[in-house]
């Protein structure tokens, strides 16, 4: 393993200057859109074309368009008065016309369009007054240099500084550097796909010869960016080797107990929770660590597999571990799991921040001892003096609240604890593969039987008034309802009402005792105690921001209000929207919004309107809003791809995650020929830590 970058890419990671027509001052520019070296000008892509092929006449051509002539120049027509347009009147096969300049200075003008001579002019084409004319043609060519001018003309992201020629010329001196790569591709793949190779794949990218050569469906476009992802996917596959060569333990139950909890359910579990179950335990037995995501939908019964799972733990003789964000989440797992682990006659026990001296000590010492089978608690469970007697399963809920620092320090609770990530958010496969891609997924796409619909309608904001009279009248049938805010306090710059300017107008018409309030701000004690009495049905609206997104657990509250729907991501929505349908009493789900809506709002609005299934609404949302937005600042370690696109490539990505993963079973030292040149590309885009990943030798 070369400790550094390979010598015959230096010229790539130079600095910008050393490329043709960049100064200091254009590389300073650069950056602005992603481009710190000759390496990023090469994945930065034209996104257009222009047509610069030749016609004969200004007449085949309509207002607008690009036109490129050859003309005799007939005369000039210099300004009669200050301000007023330089005009040149030339002459192509079939009609005379104007050239126009706002600007230049005459003397230039006249030696570009000498009078008598013929030159190749291109650029857009006006109808002024009924003439044709080409103000500041882009090219005005001799005829002898006409070979010059491409045919297709790239167009590439600008910025401030930074012109068309500029990054043409930039491109051309960075494909020169490109240097001669041993194929890092799977010579069966490439030849299947129809891919160039990828000095071949760079130049037509960077010189498209039509339309179609620039849409993400071309062969050396789709070969650019399988590139990245595939990248991307050795780099997580790389990290997933890592955590099996940590050594697993072999745990592997007899089923006694999970069968006496299946024996004890008033209903069978679903073909997705049987799967994901056989799944879990199938990685438990494997001496090499398990590390699993359960993605599920709102209600598709992860609680039911989670157990499962911790009970192979117990079976196999050790600990299972469940750790939630917060207390209330800690609270809600508990009493789900409570009554299943007695049927199976299973110690399950509750440790937060809130336990404290004796009951504390009590509960460490039953850990340590091993009395404790079961742990569910908050990241109370990740400090010093927690030890386990023999902790071999950790489960974390709602991965993305935690850092991958706290994943390891529970990790490390045990020797070689298997691990389980959950989360209620679903992610489009595409995103899923490249944010967990070095994770194996299990999926919950069905729900239990017995969950009631929920019906989703659509209301202006300036019909609050009836929708506050149908609360009163739902309260008094003794209902209870969610009434969710976008923002914590009154902003002058954004006309929302906030949550505490809408508690205190509930409050008002639906009396003292009726109303409570939960947002972010608010110290935790007294948050989880508004919640309690919420649960405990001593409050009939909770007035909330989104804090009550993830896991709250209220099954007699069918009514869910959401104010300013139209500013909420459609995920979390529909997360939102989960919170209510979990009784037996028919739900109701209201998103208010703020006439007029846009067309991609009322579309929005409209696809929660039509579905309850998670994840064809996370895909809605990411067609829309794309991968940045959909995951949210908690996941804004999603890779940036430069030619790839999640939105619209997920099959590529998932080729390149079994290609990656086929690679690191044949060859998990990268050490075979095509082993070196996947090294290679690993350093062209810039996966240095997965460099770091390989082991030696």
């Amino acid at each position: 393993m070369s400790a550094g970058r390979p010598d015959i890419l230096f010229p790539l990671f130079a600095g910008l200057e050393t490329l043709a027509g960049v100064g200091p001052k254009t590389a300073k520019a650069l950056p602005a859109i992603g481009i710190e070296r000759p390496r990023d000008v090469l994945f930065t892509l034209p996104h257009a074309v222009v047509d610069r092929r030749r016609r004969d006449s200004l007449r085949e051509v309509a207002p607008g368009e690009i036109a490129t002539v050859e003309v005799t120049v007939l005369r000039h027509q210099p300004p009669i008065r200050k301000g007023l347009p330089y005009r040149v009147i030339v002459e192509d096969a079939e009609i005379a016309f104007q050239v126009v300049f706002f600007r230049g200075a005459p003397k230039w003008i006249e030696a570009q369009l000498p009078i008598g001579e013929r030159r190749l002019l291109s650029g857009k084409v006006e109808l002024y007054d009924n003439q044709y004319q080409m103000p500041h043609p882009d090219h005005i060519l001799e005829t002898d240099e006409a070979g010059n001018l491409g045919q297709f003309e790239p167009v590439y992201p600008l910025t401030a500084g930074v012109t068309q020629k500029t990054m043409a010329k930039a491109s051309e001196s960075a494909l020169e550097r490109v240097p001669e790569m041993a194929e890092w591709i799977d010579p069966a793949l490439r030849a299947r796909e129809g891919w160039p190779e990828f000095h071949a794949a760079l130049a037509q990218a960077h010189r498209p010869l039509s339309l179609h050569e620039v849409a993400a469906t071309a062969p050396a476009r789709q070969r650019l960016a399988y590139d990245e992802l595939f990248a991307h996917q050795v780099t997580l596959a790389l990290a997933r080797a890592r955590v099996r060569r940590g050594k697993g333990r072999v745990n592997v139950g007899d089923g006694h107990l999970r069968s006496k909890v299946l024996a004890a359910l008033p209903f069978r579990p679903t073909g997705a929770q049987a799967r994901a179950m056989a799944e879990i335990a199938d990685d438990m037995a494997q001496p090499v660590r398990m590390n699993r995501l359960l993605m599920g939908d709102v209600g598709s019964g992860k609680t039911l597999v989670a157990l499962d799972a911790l009970l192979v733990a117990v079976e196999a003789g050790g600990q299972g571990v469940m750790m939630a964000p917060t207390e209330i989440l800690a609270r809600q797992h508990l009493e789900g799991l409570k009554p299943m682990a007695e049927a199976a006659g299973v110690v399950l026990e509750l440790l937060t921040g809130r336990d404290k001296g004796r009951d504390r000590q009590a509960k460490l010492d039953a850990l340590a001892s091993g009395d404790i089978q079961i742990l569910v608690g908050t990241h109370a469970v990740f400090q010093d003096d927690v030890v386990f007697h023999d902790l071999r399963l950790s489960i974390i809920d709602e991965q993305h609240r935690f850092g991958v620092t706290q994943r390891l320090a529970l990790a490390q609770k045990g020797q070689a604890v298997d691990v389980l990530v959950m989360t209620a958010t679903p992610i489009p496969r595409s995103l899923s593969l490249a944010h967990y891609g070095d994770m194996d997924l299990s999926i919950l796409d069905e729900k239990p039987p017995g969950r009631t619909p929920i019906k989703t309608a659509l209301s202006a904001t300036d019909r609050i008034d009836e929708v506050v009279a149908h609360l009163r009248g739902a309260i008094e049938n003794g209902r209870q309802a969610y009434w969710v805010c976008p923002l914590v306090e009154e902003s002058e710059l954004v006309d929302m009402m906030a949550a505490e300017e809408r508690f205190k107008h509930l409050r008002a018409v639906l009396g003292e005792g009726h109303v409570g309030l939960v947002h972010g701000q608010m110290a935790p004690e007294d948050k989880d105690r508004t919640m309690a009495q919420f649960a405990a049905g001593e409050i009939a609206v909770l007035v909330a921001t989104t804090v009550i997104e993830v896991g709250v657990n209220v099954p007699n509250a069918s009514i869910m209000v959401i104010e300013r729907a139209e500013h909420f991501g459609l995920a979390q929505l529909h997360q939102l929207r989960g919170r209510v349908g979990r009784g037996d009493v028919a739900s109701t789900c209201l998103l208010l919004y703020q006439p007029p809506l846009t067309e991609t709002g009322r579309r929005r609005l409209e696809i929660l309107r039509e579905t309850e299934d998670g994840f064809r609404i996370a895909e809605e949302d990411l067609a829309m809003r794309g991968a940045g937005d959909v995951l949210g600042t908690a996941q804004s370690g999603l890779p940036r791809f430069r030619v790839a696109d999640l939105e619209r490539q997920s099959a590529l990505m998932a080729l390149a995650q079994s290609d990656a993963r086929k690679l690191m079973h044949d060859d998990p030292t990268l050490s075979s020929e095509r082993g070196q040149a996947v090294r290679v590309l690993l350093w062209l885009m810039g996966k240095d830590e997965a460099i770091r990943l390989i082991s030696v030798g």
